[in-house]
């Protein structure tokens, strides 16, 4: 899919107008972009420190970071791979269950889904007209309530059989889900409730104004209003879990967004697509790899005490 979108993409624009635009882009503010790209990570690493304390594991703020940026690398390569990877990393190098870590995972998820929420009311408030026909137009809500209620009713025949089963497989997953659901609740035992909120909202503030900021490295698009920013932010988002890393997706998606709502021409709509992917996918190509390499090196006094 990443590969078709990636051939589709620049089917649509030529490589020499591409590297144009590479070239006359202003790097000023595409390195801001990164910066600010940085932040979230390192938050979103110190963050995760919070989530643990309650469950009695003080981890290391470094294995946290590179267990981060190794996440984001990872799912290039397989999707949602990333997460069953950092929560194996601190397995590995802190002695955390995999369950329990996994759990704050799904947790933090959770709490990003809500500050996503919170940024799509926004945008509504902003672009309601536009976006509710496109809704209506694309999607037929009968179809998705009719879906959504088979999968309500499976999932409740699959919990009953699991309560009342006492086979092995059952006690697994009994064992498993209540790992998950103590690293998810661990939100609710915090003693740093606040120090949570407070990065969960700068995490976010600074992939938005990551966004915005990185749309002033092209003159054709540095005026557009802070609307179009939001939407395009929204949909590039939502494109990264479409192909392994936005591969592809991400650039599309800010085209569909810049030039069907906002008439923005399609070759600076798609360079800056192509701009904001490659410079923070250099980021986590660099961490990420780094990250991966120094784990073992980081760790290797716990590794001689093992031995």
């Amino acid at each position: 899919m990443g590969v078709f979108l990636v051939w589709y993409s620049l089917s649509q624009i030529s490589i020499e107008q591409l590297v144009k635009y590479f070239k006359k882009a202003d790097y000023t503010y595409i390195f801001f972009g990164m910066f600010f790209g940085l932040l979230s990570h390192l938050s979103r690493a110190y963050r995760w420190q919070f989530q643990l304390e309650p469950m009695g594991y003080n981890i290391k703020l470094g294995n946290s970071i590179m267990a981060v940026f190794a996440t984001y690398l990872i799912n290039y390569t397989i999707p949602r791979a990333g997460e069953v990877a950092r929560a194996s990393i601190l397995t590995n190098y802190e002695g955390v269950p995999f369950e329990k870590g996994f759990g704050t995972i799904v947790a933090e998820r959770i709490a990003d889904m809500i500050v996503m929420l919170g940024i799509i009311t926004v945008t509504l408030f902003l672009q309601f007209d536009f976006i509710y026909g496109f809704l209506v137009e694309k999607f037929d809500p009968l179809k998705i309530g009719i879906a959504l209620l088979g999968l309500t009713v499976l999932i409740l025949f699959f919990l009953r059989f699991i309560k009342i089963s006492n086979s092995k497989i059952a006690l697994k997953i009994k064992g498993f889900v209540g790992g998950l659901i103590e690293g998810a609740l661990s939100i609710f035992k915090m003693k740093k409730k606040w120090a949570f909120i407070f990065h969960t909202l700068f995490i976010w503030a600074m992939y938005v104004l990551m966004f915005y900021i990185t749309t002033y490295s092209l003159q054709e698009i540095s005026d557009i209003p802070f609307s179009a920013i939001l939407i395009g932010f929204i949909a590039a988002s939502f494109s990264i879990a479409a192909t392994n890393g936005g591969i592809g997706s991400y650039p599309e998606a800010i085209v569909l967004v810049f030039t069907s709502l906002f008439f923005i021409p399609e070759d600076p709509s798609r360079a800056f697509g192509w701009i904001i992917w490659s410079s923070q996918t250099l980021l986590i190509v660099i961490f990420g790899g780094l990250s991966l390499l120094y784990l073992p090196i980081f760790n290797r006094n716990k590794n001689l005490k093992d031995n």
